[in-house]
């Protein structure tokens, strides 16, 4: 199927590794033009690097999202080597899980300034061009975890509201022909949950409560952003697909 975005430009933010390396690669790989965003520099670049040793065409603009003056420059230097931005994927993010009682101001604010100050900033940026050209995709990565998940009011709370800011922003600018969807993952089986003391647990629990029984991979949400991103999605805003294997409790 053709998605439409040949020479389209997109941005992925958190993309040096996990999930949003999985989407880079995967919009590349439907010709669009990808710049690999993220504070880990080496892996930023490393990930690039290897989307052009693929023949893919892709360059890494290191930036700290939650800095309104590096976000400017990250979708300046995007637009200066690569005539444009059409697509945004606001998938930088991390956990910061304690019970609330444990959880510091830090814990809360880290979480919350990267998740959702993050997609505000990047989105704000990169709207102009959108609607100067009459046509965007922006696409926020929330989580099952919306729906709430014990030791994550911090992580819970940022991917609620990213869901609200994409159903607030899909009315608003749906009349410049920009889309804004979200995706909710659950369980995938990325390098920062690998890495957790806790994974094997996690993962079982997570595969006896989902009816589909394997454990999600990034390319699952790879390509439901690429679908997203793309001219077939023309006509869905302000929505919200759930790739969870079925599970939402």
């Amino acid at each position: 199927m053709d998605l439409g975005i040949q020479d389209k430009v997109a941005i992925v933010t958190g993309s040096a590794r996990g999930l949003g390396a999985a989407t880079a690669r995967r919009l590349a790989e439907e010709g669009a033009k990808v710049v690999v965003t993220d504070v880990l520099a080496e892996q930023a670049e490393a990930t690039a690097e290897a989307l052009r040793a693929a023949g893919l065409t892709a360059r890494a603009v290191i930036a700290d999202i939650t800095k309104a003056a590096e976000v400017q420059r990250l979708v300046d230097e995007t637009v200066e080597a690569f005539g444009g931005v059409h697509i945004l994927v606001n998938n930088a993010g991390f956990p910061r899980d304690k019970y609330l009682v444990k959880m510091s101001e830090e814990d809360w604010d880290l979480v919350i300034q990267v998740m959702l100050k993050g997609a505000f900033l990047a989105t704000k940026a990169v709207m102009p061009h959108m609607i100067e050209q009459g046509w965007g995709r922006v696409i926020n990565i929330s989580s099952r975890a919306h729906l709430g998940n014990p030791t994550q009011a911090n992580y819970s709370a940022a991917k609620a509201g990213l869901i609200g800011m994409a159903k607030a922003l899909a009315i608003e600018e749906g009349r410049y022909g920009v889309t804004v969807n979200c995706i909710a993952p659950g369980f995938m089986e990325t390098e920062m949950v690998q890495a957790l003391p806790t994974y094997e647990a996690i993962k079982e629990r997570a595969v006896q409560m989902q009816p589909i029984k394997r454990v999600g991979q990034p390319a699952d949400i790879a390509n439901a952003v690429a679908f997203l991103a793309s001219e077939r999605a023309g006509f869905i805003t302000g929505e919200v697909l759930h790739v969870t294997g079925g599970r939402y409790g």
